[in-house]
Formats: C-alpha cells, sequence, structure tokens
C-alpha cells in the first residue's frame, strides 16, 4: 500500500516490525525500522531507492500494483546498502534497460552486491541534475562517508523535497509515516541513538555537508528520510540537531558502565556515583553492566555525556572482554569533548584498569586519575570510592558547586548508602534491637535472620544481633557488620 507524500510523491516503502538487528548485530533495533522508497509521479515517473534484500519480491510485487513497471522511466539509489538497494535484482529483472541514477562509488557497491555490470548506471555528482517533467528537476548532492562513502542525497525542486538517504533518520516502526503524528520524545530518542552510534565518527563531514546544503539557498518543505518518519512539520528542526550533535555535543551527565566476576567492581561504581551524586545533585549519572544492558544503549548515553568512567575486574592481567569490545567501538566512533577515568578491582595485580586508562587516552579522551580497589572494597575502601567520585564531581563540573558538606556518619535507611564511619551507630542501634529483628546488608541486600542464624560462620539460630560476633562478614559481599541496618517495615520483603 502507498501512502501519499506531498503532491506527486508516494511512499512505496516497508515497513519492518520485527527487525532487532542492524549492521550484522551490532546495531540493536528495539523499535524495528523501515525501509523507505519514493515514487514520483510528473513528466517522468522516477523511483527513489528500494527495501531490504529480504522483502525485495513483496516489494515489487506491490510496486507492480502500484505503477505499470515499463513506464518507470529512471530509478535513483542514494545509497548502495542492502537496506536501500536489495530490491533491485528483482526490479531490473522486471525493467533491465531502465537508468540507475548514483554516485560513481555506488557502481562498484551496486555491482559488488548484484553482480550485474551491464546494468544502466549513470553516475552523478553534486549539482547534476535530472529533469522529470512539469518544470521540476531532481538535483544530487553527493555526501561521501555519511555513512558510507557512495551515499548521496536528491532535491527535488518546485515541491522542495529532500531525500536525505541516512541523513536525519532513525531506526523506527510506526503505522503513522510523518513527524507530527507519532510520540515525540520516542522520536527523538531513536534519533539521537541512530546519531551517537552510526554518524558520530563523521560528525565533521556533518557540519561541513549541511552547511553546503545550506548554502544552496534551497527551500526545504520536507526531508524524506530513507529509514523512519518523514520530517513535514518544522523540517528543518532535525537539521538544526544534527548540527547540535556535531558539534562535540555533551549534557551534564556522567556514564559508568563495567564488568564484573564478583560484584567487587560493581560495588565501586555504586560508590563512585554516590559520591557525585553528593557534590553535584544535578548532574545526571548512569550505571551500566556492559553483560547485561544492550550496548548502543550504553553508546548513546556516552554521546550524551561529559564524562565517562570505565571499570572492569582484572581477568589475566588484562580487562573483562565485554569492557575491551566496548572500548573498541568508542574508540571507532571518535567521541570528543569528554572527560574519562578507569576504575576497577583486582586479587593479584590491577592490570585492567591500567590498560583501560590508556585506551581512553588513545580514544581521545581527557583523562582524570584512574582508581583501584584490592579484592572485595570494605567500609573503607567504599568511602575511597565516594571520595573519589566527589573528586571527579568537582573536576567534571559545567557550573560552580555548592561548598562542600560535612560527610554525615550515620547510615541512611531511605537508601543503600553505606558510610565510612557507619560503625559505632551500627553497634548503639543493636543495643536496642528486639532479639527477633532481621538485619539488612546495605551493600548487597543480603538478611541476616535471626531464626536462622548464620551456620557457616558457628552463628547458631536464635542468635540476636547484638551477640553476633564482631568478626562477622555479610555471606553476601563480605563486609563487616557495620553495614547492616535494621530492616524497615517492608525493606526485606
Amino acid at each position: 500500500m502507498s501512502i501519499h507524500v506531498k503532491n506527486n510523491i508516494h511512499w512505496v516503502g516497508q515497513r519492518d516490525w520485527e527487525v532487532r538487528d542492524f549492521h550484522g548485530t551490532e546495531y540493536k533495533t528495539h523499535k524495528g525500522t523501515s525501509y523507505n522508497s519514493y515514487l514520483i509521479r510528473e513528466g517522468k515517473n522516477v523511483l527513489i531507492d528500494t527495501v531490504d534484500h529480504k522483502f525485495s519480491r513483496e516489494f515489487v510485487q506491490n510496486l507492480a500494483a502500484e505503477i505499470d513497471l515499463a513506464s518507470i522511466d529512471y530509478v535513483v539509489i542514494n545509497h548502495a546498502e542492502e537496506d536501500h538497494a536489495g530490491a533491485l535484482t528483482e526490479l531490473m529483472a522486471r525493467i533491465p534497460g531502465t537508468p540507475i541514477y548514483c554516485t560513481h562509488n555506488a557502481i562498484d557497491s551496486i555491482t559488488g552486491h548484484h553482480h550485474h555490470p551491464e546494468w544502466n548506471f549513470q553516475p552523478v555528482k553534486t549539482g547534476d541534475s535530472l529533469d522529470i517533467g512539469n518544470g521540476k528537476q531532481l538535483v544530487f548532492i553527493e555526501t561521501p562517508m555519511l555513512h558510507w562513502p557512495d551515499s548521496m542525497m536528491t532535491y527535488m525542486t518546485e515541491d522542495a523535497v529532500l531525500f536525505s538517504n541516512d541523513a536525519f533518520g532513525q531506526h523506527y516502526c510506526d503505522e503513522h509515516l510523518f513527524n507530527d503524528e507519532v510520540d515525540q520524545t520516542e522520536l527523538m530518542e531513536q534519533c539521537q541513538r541512530y546519531y551517537a552510534n552510526i554518524l558520530t565518527p563523521f560528525s565533521p563531514l556533518v557540519t561541513a555537508k549541511i552547511k553546503e546544503v545550506l548554502g544552496f539557498n534551497l527551500p526545504v518543505s520536507m526531508v524524506a528520510t530513507s529509514h523512519g518518519i518523514v520530517w513535514r512539520e518544522d523540517p528543518t528542526q532535525i537539521i538544526l540537531k544534527y548540527l547540535e550533535w556535531a558539534d562535540h555535543y555533551q549534557e551534564d551527565r556522567i556514564t559508568l558502565f563495567y564488568d564484573s566476576m564478583s560484584n567487587n567492581t560493581r560495588m565501586m561504581a555504586d560508590a563512585i556515583a554516590q559520591g557525585i551524586h553528593e557534590v553535584d545533585p544535578g548532574v545526571a549519572v548512569k550505571i551500566f553492566n556492559v553483560a547485561r544492558h544492550d550496548k548502543n544503549e550504553i553508546l548513546t548515553q556516552v554521546f550524551r555525556s561529559k564524562g565517562v568512567l570505565v571499570g572492569s575486574s582484572t581477568m589475566n592481567n588484562v580487562m573483562m572482554p565485554k569492557v575491551a569490545g566496548m572500548l573498541e567501538e568508542i574508540t571507532g566512533l571518535r567521541f570528543r569533548n569528554k572527560r574519562a577515568a578507569a576504575f576497577g578491582s583486582y586479587g593479584w595485580t590491577g592490570g585492567a584498569v591500567d590498560r583501560i586508562q590508556t585506551r581512553l587516552m588513545d580514544a581521545g579522551f581527557d583523562i582524570s586519575i584512574s582508581l583501584k580497589t584490592k579484592w572485595r572494597p570494605d567500609g573503607s575502601a567504599l568511602a575511597e570510592c565516594r571520595e573519589h567520585g566527589r573528586q571527579l564531581a568537582r573536576q567534571w563540573a559545567l557550573h560552580p558547586l555548592e561548598a562542600p558538606r560535612p560527610i554525615t556518619t550515620t547510615a541512611v535507611t531511605a537508601a543503600p548508602v553505606v558510610v565510612a564511619q557507619a560503625s559505632q551507630a551500627a553497634a548503639s542501634a543493636a543495643s536496642t534491637l528486639d532479639d527477633d529483628q532481621s538485619m539488612l546488608c546495605v551493600v548487597c541486600q543480603w538478611v541476616y535472620d535471626p531464626a536462622l542464624g548464620e551456620p557457616d560462620q558457628l552463628v547458631a539460630p536464635g542468635t540476636p544481633w547484638a551477640q553476633v560476633p564482631d568478626s562477622f562478614l555479610c555471606p553476601g559481599c563480605g563486609i563487616g557488620k557495620e553495614v547492616f541496618e535494621p530492616c524497615g517495615a517492608e525493606a526485606c520483603v
């Protein structure tokens, strides 16, 4: 089914609600995507792009129901990747002599994918135009490395529609086609995710190419993308967003990501984040375990952040493999105007933290001091982590901060915050507890139940917390009694 776009332009693409991986498995498309193909019927009939190769037969059948295929005068291919030009083999088998307008680089790409060098290629360069009748022309604009060497955009005069290829798009599927019809928050999230994961390395080219296009002084009434929605309401808003994102973008945000073998590095991440928040409560802080979170979401958060903290346990004297893989991607994305530091726990040697710090430096980050903790962090080590977070918050602040407040020495029951000198308060509280009062470890949420005791540490069932030896260690995280507090009404459910 076609969708009317504007005047004699119709969308004849394909929605893909099910796709979850792009570029192999490197980009997760949780919102699906669309492959946008456009049919222009003026004095000449022009098809701009096709769809992904897996929809080839369906696409050609639907297109044949829309127009006599033999009446298609020109095919324009803005980009040769299979999600744009994948249906060409199926289509050109039906209209073999039809001219294909594309860049010189695209001829090599299309031939490499489809193995039909005999096709009627018509190479174009920036400023070339094609008369399509009724006083209208298609003007071609090469956009090499946005994001392939063969990429280009196509501008339709009179209707002022920019067929923008991958630029300004998003992997986002919706039955609605236009930007003013969909959820705006969801749309911009997907636009930013798309830019962060795909176009960030080419930011200098994005800026230069947009300024070049704007320099033509062409009116733009609509931006027709290759994926996702079509921008018809205030279409230049996404162009301005790209200029903003391409300009060493950052928000007042810090991202921590890590991998951990025994939760030791996770405990460090939590404590560092607590220290950051204590000094600068206005900064947004996000923590991710790379083994459990969507890596594209992590990369998007890094793109948004002013600073990044990368943590890993040391394994075989190197960092955990998933952290290494993430740093490889970050190096390729070439983020700029960001600060970074490494942290992590170790047992015998601390090679992971040193390697992370070096990789962050090589990736172009402004490096701050790293932090290592040996074995599982105890109360003193966690206090050091929180102080490290406070220092980084001050160093990375984008605005003046209030004078440091005194550090409290009592545990806060509303959140799992471990204070460095909580042992006296815990001992005092223990003397007033009922004999059957359960105790919660605020670090790992393990619960001591007096009725059960802890046989592995020779604490017999029926032993109240006040009589548990001071040498007791939490079975969950290995920290002592100072990190326990009485269970609240719901805390230990």
